[in-house]
């Protein structure tokens, strides 16, 4: 097989994890742990993504966690702080923290639209997908049940 036939395989090397599906970003309600940072989580078995809004003057305080992080900036910008390395982030800006390196971002005058990709999903998004479900669905973990589809409004999982 080539590179592109065995990347776009049609053969199953196992059975279906569950069912996808769907989500419309904006169906989901952010929460804010900080004033001016929502957050959007979008839960798969093994993986996550999260919307993040930064409004003007919000910021996400230096902090450490187990999880692998990909931060990709898709508007507006923001300063990153990465373990010391401090930078600017704008549109296709890409930042990957391992696990327990330290972090943290704030905006000044501008907003800043961000995805943060948590591989395994980030425990502490998993809680507040949970809460914002209101119950557990398939496919959120090993043993099958979790954070699930939501309703407009609603955290989305996998």
């Amino acid at each position: 097989m080539s590179d592109a036939a065995s990347h776009f395989s049609a053969e199953a090397a196992g059975e279906p994890a569950g069912k996808g599906r769907y989500v419309h970003v904006d169906s989901i309600k952010p929460t804010e742990f900080v004033p001016g940072l929502g957050f959007r989580p979008v839960v798969g078995q093994r993986g996550m993504v999260n919307f993040v809004n930064f409004a003007p003057g919000a910021e996400a305080p230096r902090h450490v966690h187990e999880e692998e992080q990909i931060v990709i900036v898709l508007d507006g910008e923001f300063t990153f702080d990465l373990d010391g390395d401090v930078k600017v982030m704008r549109p296709g800006d890409v930042a990957v923290i391992p696990a327990w390196v330290p972090h943290g971002a704030w905006t000044t005058d501008s907003s800043c639209l961000e995805v943060d990709v948590f591989c395994p999903p980030r425990k502490t998004l998993l809680a507040l997908a949970g809460e914002q479900d209101g119950a557990a669905h398939e496919g959120a973990g090993p043993d099958q049940t979790g954070p699930g589809d939501a309703p407009a409004g609603g955290a989305a999982s996998a």
